[in-house]
């Protein structure tokens, strides 16, 4: 009977066809509003820090780091219109926000995984032809070739994942068994499409071009340690292969941190089962998976000493001074 107190219809006006949901002692709601917001307002203030970062400062306009805007692009829309949804969702035990939102909240979130799947493969080919080829990577990985690659990332995100939600976007409330349910479910099929296509594939390539990242890496710090005397131009070509080896492993620290996160949410598919928001744990395994966009610009904020220099530039307003676009920050 205490289950069914605070029990209550999603529409009152639709009684035979309404769900029933029960709501969340107030103060419950209250703190978990104010939780998850602060979420997902940490994770637009960083990313937007790390994008005016990259986008403002000359020094920062290379290849790598255009892909990590792009990754940030993702992780801002991510606590912008991700974030925000799905805490109503956790909370609320009815979804109001009708029919056509239910489809594009799920082509949304979808479209911007995949597209932070799509950005880990690049940024990790960027890393392996820069550590393993560093005197081809100049001519290999160049801007207008990062351009081209990150724009076939989103589009090819966008097409995709309108194709594995086209029947969802067809009809919302498919899986619907009354009215304020909001229920997408991919089937073993679909899923298991999914699963190769945007985790076990993009991963076995990550892995594969890492760990070749690793064992080059450790022979090259090896081979430095028995040259100790060096002309000054062989200092600055060690200088820039440290330099590339430190971007390698904080890079590869974001990477682990995507397949710690990411692994929870694709387990079903792996264990052969439907994928569906309305299981018990969507909402701890979606919320970790979505975690992710805030944990990285909170590595780059540990391990790239730039990225805290151009926060000092941004708080402190000296990014409007002229010229600040020119500041030494590397």
């Amino acid at each position: 009977m205490d289950g069914l107190e605070g029990a209550e219809l999603c529409y009152p006006q639709l009684q035979n066809l309404s769900c029933s949901g029960v709501m969340r002692p107030r103060v419950e709601a209250v703190l978990l509003y104010t939780l998850l917001s602060s979420v997902a307002v940490v994770t637009v203030a960083l990313n937007l820090l790390v994008i005016i970062s990259i986008s403002h400062f000359s020094q920062l306009h290379t290849p790598t780091n255009l892909l990590l805007l792009s990754l940030a692009i993702a992780d801002l829309f991510v606590g912008l219109l991700v974030m925000p949804v799905e805490t109503v969702r956790f909370i609320e035990s009815c979804w109001l926000l009708g029919d056509l939102m239910c489809a594009l909240s799920y082509i949304v979130g979808f479209t911007l995984t995949s597209a932070s799947v799509g950005n880990m493969v690049l940024i990790s080919i960027d890393r392996f032809v820069a550590i393993c080829y560093p005197l081809q990577y100049p001519s290999k990985i160049t801007r207008s070739r990062i351009e081209v690659s990150v724009c076939l990332c989103w589009a090819g995100s966008f097409l995709y994942n309108g194709l594995i939600l086209k029947d969802h976007l067809r009809q919302p409330d498919r899986y619907n068994s009354c009215y304020g349910e909001c229920i997408v479910v991919i089937n073993y099929v679909s899923g298991t499409v999914d699963l190769v296509f945007t985790f076990i594939s993009p991963c076995s390539v990550i892995l594969i071009l890492y760990m070749r990242v690793f064992t080059v890496a450790v022979s090259q710090a090896r081979a430095m340690q028995s040259h100790i005397t060096a002309v000054a131009v062989g200092t600055v070509t060690v200088t820039a292969k440290k330099s590339e080896r430190k971007a390698a492993r904080t890079l590869g620290i974001v990477i682990l941190v995507f397949l710690m996160t990411f692994f929870p949410y694709y387990y079903p598919s792996l264990a052969g089962q439907d994928i569906s928001n309305d299981a018990s744990s969507w909402a701890l395994v979606s919320w970790l998976l979505y975690f992710n966009s805030c944990l990285n610009p909170l590595i780059y904020a540990f391990f790239y000493p730039w990225f805290r220099k151009a926060i000092k530039f941004i708080v402190t307003l000296r990014i409007l001074e002229q010229n600040s676009s020119q500041a030494n920050i590397l």
